[in-house]
């Protein structure tokens, strides 16, 4: 019997659950597992998963006390929902959960530091080993200087909303565990701005992106993981099939699982090896006039931040609803 593309895909990638619906993960038994403040917010409005946010809040009641504010008690139920969600997570998975500092300090590199360490003394507090989790940040400049910071401290980093070459460099050459290239988003910026209705799978804008991204890290030796994120269709999947890691959502995943034909592995350390690529040293001054010459970039990253603050917000006002109606 043939192999699904979903079991071919493993052999090469590293396959990961895009997701917080804690039963997709269980279907689809993926070695890891991201989160972000989007997909959060909609597990925490699923029935299933009433019982995770109903305890999150009385926990954070029983710290602070009877006494304290509604608002106190929604804020550090809020600080630790994610980890709630990641615990649980991790529970099923063998591997790493990927957990988000809250976006809106996303050019706060001070902030960000003391969240990322926050987040990890939260897992480590319900025993969690560190390197199974890495601390989600938008790939700004300032946060990736926050990331090289937690990265000598031993705490791993994923550097997410990323969209461009120098955005993938400055992570590289500050020594962050792992980036996320967002394919789809990089599809639908192009699809806009040309006013083309589809790209094949080899021409799709962001396909071509991470290739790039992949080919240049193999080429000069980089340890930094690439694992494409965002897909909108099956295509893009398939043809980074080779990249270190594909953070791919439950709908693709399942039709990955159930179509069967031929995978062919696409990226490779030899082919990366082989190309003709210029190195690019990438500081602050660098780093800041190839995003502002990269106009897909700077929206998209702009966009992708303002989202997710967005996100955040919806789930505040979700867990201070929560919160009175538990304690009516």
């Amino acid at each position: 019997m043939s192999k699904s593309l979903l079991e071919q895909l493993k052999e090469v990638t590293v396959v990961v659950a895009d997701t917080g619906d804690i039963q997709a993960i269980e279907a689809f038994t993926p070695r890891d597992a991201t989160t972000n403040p989007s997909l959060i917010t909609a597990a925490a409005q699923m029935p299933q998963y009433q019982g995770i946010v109903d305890d999150t809040l009385k926990g954070a009641r029983g710290t602070l006390g009877a006494s304290a504010s509604a608002a106190d008690v929604v804020t550090l139920a809020f600080d630790r929902l994610a980890v709630s969600f990641g615990l649980k997570i991790l529970e099923i998975i063998p591997g790493r959960v990927s957990t988000e500092v809250d976006a809106r300090l996303s050019f706060d590199t001070d902030a960000t530091v003391t969240k990322g360490r926050e987040l990890i003394a939260q897992y480590e507090a319900a025993g969690i080993d560190r390197k199974r989790v890495l601390i989600k940040i938008a790939a700004t400049w300032e946060g990736i200087q926050a990331a090289a910071v937690l990265e000598k401290e031993g705490i791993h980093c994923n550097l997410t909303l990323l969209f461009g070459l120098h955005q993938a460099i400055a992570c590289a050459e500050n020594g962050i565990t792992l980036i996320s290239p967002f394919v789809g988003r990089i599809l639908d910026w192009y699809k806009k701005d040309t006013g083309r209705d589809s790209y094949t799978p080899a021409e799709d804008p962001g396909v071509v992106s991470v290739t790039e991204i992949y080919n240049y890290y193999k080429k000069f030796g980089y340890h930094t993981e690439v694992m494409g994120a965002s897909f909108r269709n099956v295509g893009e999947i398939t043809e980074l099939a080779g990249s270190d890691l594909l953070t791919i959502a439950p709908s693709l995943l399942d039709e990955l699982q159930k179509t069967q034909g031929e995978l062919p592995r696409k990226l490779t350390v030899e082919n990366a090896a082989a190309s003709s690529i210029e190195k690019i040293s990438v500081d602050h001054g660098t780093f800041e006039h190839m995003h502002a010459e990269n106009r897909m970039a700077s929206e998209k990253l702009a966009e992708g931040i303002d989202g997710f603050a967005k996100a955040l917000v919806v789930l505040e006002e979700l867990l201070a609803n929560r919160l009175a109606a538990l304690e009516a």
